[in-house]
């Protein structure tokens, strides 16, 4: 498990990288085409890392909004609150804020840009349909991405996603909007515009690549923490049979969740922000089959 853990930080680090240097490639064509030299590289950079600065401090606050979560106390359900306070004290955490989502798609989700800040989610449909086990087994999960620092990747690439975009409409419309005797060499214009296409693309497999990365990380986390993996491959199995997509469709928030929440026909569905489920359950297994 630590090997697992250590490799998948590894390669989110690797991943992260790779945001900069589209966003620093991105950069240089718009320095080709309007001036500015490397300053405006820089200047495209920078204004990219305060963007994500910003998402950084709020993304939080947002992401339990639009998903209609209500905070909760001990009194309103002492069984979550049980299993989400023996986990911190388990993982030498705070204990975080609890919400619960009144939705019947059993699912659950944690945010906080670090373990002082955090808050975990479960929607009514996951309190049904989980035993104690299986729902310390998700929530261990959920308490691996507080420990982890996985929700600070997140918002992160996510926000770096989001600039990469902008970055890349504002390349393309500029085509239409350039005097022909502006000096930029055809070649530029061309390598603009493929830029412009594919960057956007580029961005969202990277981002793909991060959630993936992180939910495996914290199903291995979340195994160590219960010393019991087949808790948590059991809940999957729970999801893979009785699972159904959130009332509330949010792709903006989809990658915080436990398992994908949109609807399985969707297009967003095409990009999943998930890994099979199968796989992530075969994963746990050969965990247990190496204990």
């Amino acid at each position: 498990m630590y090997s697992e853990i250590a490799a998948n930080k590894r390669k989110s680090v690797f991943i992260m990288t790779g945001f900069i240097v589209v966003i620093g490639a991105l950069g240089y064509v718009a320095s080709l085409m309007f001036g500015g030299g490397y300053g405006l590289t820089a200047g495209v950079i920078i204004g990219a890392l305060i963007y994500a600065f910003i998402t950084y401090f709020t993304g939080s606050s947002m992401a339990l909004a639009l998903n209609g979560a209500k905070e909760i106390s001990k009194a309103d359900n002492p069984r979550l609150w049980r299993i989400v306070e023996n986990l911190a004290i388990t993982d030498g955490l705070p204990m975080p804020r609890v919400f619960i989502i009144d939705d019947p798609a059993p699912n659950a989700f944690a945010t906080g840009r670090n373990p002082q800040k955090a808050a975990v989610c479960a929607t009514t449909g996951i309190l049904d349909l989980m035993n104690d086990t299986e729902l310390e087994g998700v929530f261990a999960h959920e308490m691996g991405h507080v420990k982890n620092y996985d929700i600070r990747v997140s918002m992160i690439a996510f926000a770096l996603t989001v600039v990469i975009s902008f970055i890349a409409d504002a390349l393309l419309h500029s085509m239409f909007f350039r005097d022909d005797d502006e000096g930029v060499s055809p070649l530029v214009i061309v390598l603009a515009i493929l830029a412009a296409i594919l960057a956007p693309f580029v961005a969202t497999i990277i981002q793909l690549a991060v959630s993936r990365r992180r939910e495996y990380l914290a199903d291995a986390t979340g195994a160590l923490t219960t010393r019991y993996p087949e808790g948590l491959a059991s809940a999957l199995e729970k999801i893979a049979q009785y699972g159904r997509p959130m009332k509330r469709q949010n792709a903006s928030t989809a990658h915080l969740f436990f398992a994908n929440p949109l609807k399985s026909k969707s297009l967003s569905n095409l990009f999943s922000t998930h890994p099979p489920l199968e796989d992530r359950i075969a994963r746990l297994r050969q965990m247990i089959s190496h204990a």
